[in-house]
């Protein structure tokens, strides 16, 4: 079973990029607002607008907005235009777009990495430091075990990304039965389920530098990603190093995956989700589907991180969960209508 990328680089979009761009940014723009404004405690348009500018008086409302909401929606931001990105560069890695941080076990190793500082108690390595390395085997050894003695498939790249999430959920669940803090178990429990509720204005400047500096890099690689859709062959022939180009950019993406964990634990699907919505919109080209990825990323998960608040209101539940629900169906999709193509159907 195999889905390689179709190579739609040259392609035509249907959709001019400067439209979709300026669309995602709308409803990025929307959705900020709506998170500012809505929650357990509803806030007034005026008066989000009024804290956001410093004009509004101090009090209990304006506090809510810029020290709860405000931080909370620039770290959906982050992290979604860094989960999509990190997918569309990854499916253009192993020509798969079944490929993201979550299937592969990035985010799971991430979070296993920093969950076991945290129960040892390393304070030799930072949780960053931890998660980095995690992800980075993770990403490794699922990598290994689907190429091992033949070539890469979907059903083996899917079936090793699964096979390692199940080893790494278990060692997070051994690590937390044998961590003799009782505290530990609510940060495991936001390692595993991914969660936005305790984002704070420190924990922002970090993923957010790691984003910036990552998505100028990638898009300075984007002709080196084109290159991959055509096949190992043609861009050997062309000049690349394919060997050497995926093994720094699969560091590169498990770099920018890592801190992105640190921040909001285990968020799945939205880097599955978002770049084939982008593929759809602007084509294969690099150029345009990573910037879009990362925009649309970020108004994903801003809409997504509402809608945990709003659908159990006064309660939330974790946005992982949210993206989960969503994540699911539209895997399944993507298994059927890769069956569908296999069958010489369109």
């Amino acid at each position: 079973m195999s889905f390689a990328i179709r190579n739609r680089a040259t392609g035509k979009s249907g959709y001019r990029p400067t439209l979709v761009l300026a669309v995602l940014a709308a409803v990025l723009a929307a959705g900020f607002l709506a998170n500012l404004a809505l929650g357990a405690t509803r806030v007034p348009l005026p008066d989000v607008l009024g804290a956001l500018s410093g004009t509004s008086e101090p009090g209990p409302l304006a506090t809510i907005v810029t020290d709860v909401r405000l931080p909370r929606a620039l770290l959906a931001c982050v992290v979604g235009a860094g989960l999509a990105l990190v997918g569309a560069v990854l499916q253009a890695l192993v020509r798969n777009p079944l490929a993201d941080p979550f299937l592969l076990g990035i985010s799971s190793g991430a979070s296993t990495g920093a969950v076991l500082v945290l129960v040892l108690g390393v304070t030799a390595i930072p949780m960053a430091g931890g998660a980095f390395l995690g992800s980075l085997l993770a990403l490794v050894a699922v990598y290994a075990m689907a190429g091992r003695g033949s070539a890469m498939t979907t059903g083996r790249l899917v079936l090793s990304g699964v096979a390692i999430q199940y080893i790494l959920s278990a060692c997070t669940s051994l690590l937390l039965v044998l961590s003799p803090q009782n505290e530990h178990l609510r940060a495991i429990l936001f390692w595993t389920l991914g969660g936005l509720g305790g984002a704070r204005w420190s924990q922002l400047w970090l993923p957010a530098v790691v984003l910036g500096v990552g998505l100028v890099l990638l898009l300075a690689l984007a002709r080196p990603l084109d290159l991959l859709l055509a096949g190992e062959e043609g861009a050997a022939a062309l000049g690349l190093d394919t060997a050497r180009f995926r093994a720094a950019v699969f560091v590169l993406a498990s770099l920018v995956t890592a801190f992105l964990v640190t921040v909001s634990g285990a968020i799945g699907f939205v880097g599955l989700m978002v770049p084939h919505a982008a593929r759809m919109l602007v084509g294969a080209s690099h150029r345009l589907l990573l910037p879009v990825s990362a925009l649309g990323g970020a108004a994903f998960l801003v809409v997504a991180d509402l809608g945990t608040r709003l659908v159990t209101a006064p309660e939330e539940i974790p946005v992982g969960v949210l993206t989960a629900l969503t994540g699911g169906p539209f895997f399944l999709w993507l298994l059927r209508r890769g069956r569908r193509n296999e069958g010489g159907m369109t």
